[in-house]
């Protein structure tokens, strides 16, 4: 058996076989089980655009030593009890928060989305997708001009191609983009328009809640081709990378984030005004965002959401200190 340590980068996820890029080559991988289950410290686990250290074996599977340093990532908590919470892309440039033009369009859904972006060390952009079965479409953009001050907005559809010439300075060599939403909001066919080809499968919207049906399983990374051929036969610059990823019913905030980051700004900077630094904002005297929500300077909706992320954040944290202590524990000899 021929093996050799090398680097290479996640290219997809299937369970606990992961699929490697390793220079121009396309291997397949799984874990050192030693290095990532019996280490006594809580490992990260490889995700999508994850450089890894690999022992490469030329007969076989390689083996997966260790995640290297990463530059941005975004998690969500582990759904089963005493695991690490999951990192779902990592290394990413930008975040394509994805939200179609219709009932999938949420304010409080996007400020979450928001705050996931924000604190993962990506760019957030905001894709509203569907475009082309959307009227009131202006109505929606200054709801989220108002909610993302800043941040770039693009409405676009994948039937016709609108909007996707705008896109050009985020297909760029060296450049990688993670799209993030829920199911059904056209996050598949986005990757089918900018590789040319069916990547990724689609299925029809369903007529009942106008949301389209959820089709991608599994995280996976794609080399977007140099130049990009729209549905209505315009031809765009390409290059880069993108990444598309399931679409998660409940987003929550796991352990690492910071409570909102620059989606709730107005709030952290109502707190400095409390008459008290340790002010709960409940019933002390002189809380300024007690105050802005009684004149309504403060949207109700948006301090409910605020208040939901701080509980997530809390539990996030207090998981992971269980986790650890878990893992410090001295193991018996048997």
């Amino acid at each position: 058996m021929s093996e050799m340590k090398n680097t290479a980068i996640v290219t997809a996820v299937h369970r606990d076989r992961y699929e490697l890029r390793a220079g121009a080559e396309t291997i397949y991988g799984r874990l050192k089980t030693a290095a990532f289950y019996n280490s006594g410290e809580i490992e990260m686990f490889p995700t999508v655009g994850d450089r890894v250290t690999i022992l490469q074996n030329a007969d076989g599977d390689s083996t997966i030593l260790r995640v290297m340093e990463r530059k941005s990532v975004f998690m969500r908590l582990n759904a089963t009890q005493g695991l690490p919470d999951q990192a779902v892309a990592a290394n990413f440039d930008y975040v394509f928060i994805t939200m179609s033009l219709n009932k999938d369009f949420h304010p409080s859904k996007l400020e979450r989305y928001l705050t996931v972006a924000w604190q993962s060390g990506g760019t957030p952009v905001i894709l509203l997708t569907k475009a082309d079965l959307m009227e009131n479409r202006e109505q929606v953009l200054a709801q989220v001009d108002a909610l993302a001050p800043g941040v770039d907005v693009y409405c676009v559809s994948s039937y016709t191609g609108e909007g996707f010439e705008k896109l050009e300075k985020y297909f760029t060599k060296g450049h990688t983009i993670v799209l993030l939403g829920s199911s059904g909001v056209g996050k598949s066919s986005f990757v089918n328009v900018v590789m040319g080809a069916e990547q990724m499968q689609t299925a029809g919207i369903r007529e009942s809640d106008s949301q389209g049906r959820h089709t991608t399983t599994y995280k996976q990374m794609f080399d977007i081709p140099q130049q990009i051929l729209l549905p209505d036969r315009h031809v765009i610059k390409g290059g880069g990378r993108i990444i598309d990823t399931p679409g998660m019913r409940k987003l929550v905030m796991g352990e690492g984030a910071d409570g909102g980051g620059s989606t709730f700004e107005d709030i952290e900077e109502l707190a400095l005004q409390c008459k008290f630094s340790d002010c709960r904002h409940q019933t002390e005297p002189g809380c300024a965002v007690r105050s802005a929500l009684a004149d309504g300077t403060l949207d109700e909706r948006h301090w409910k959401t605020y208040l939901s992320l701080q509980r997530e954040e809390a539990y996030a944290r207090e998981r992971q200190r269980i986790l650890q202590r878990k893992m410090e524990k001295p193991r018996k000899r048997r």
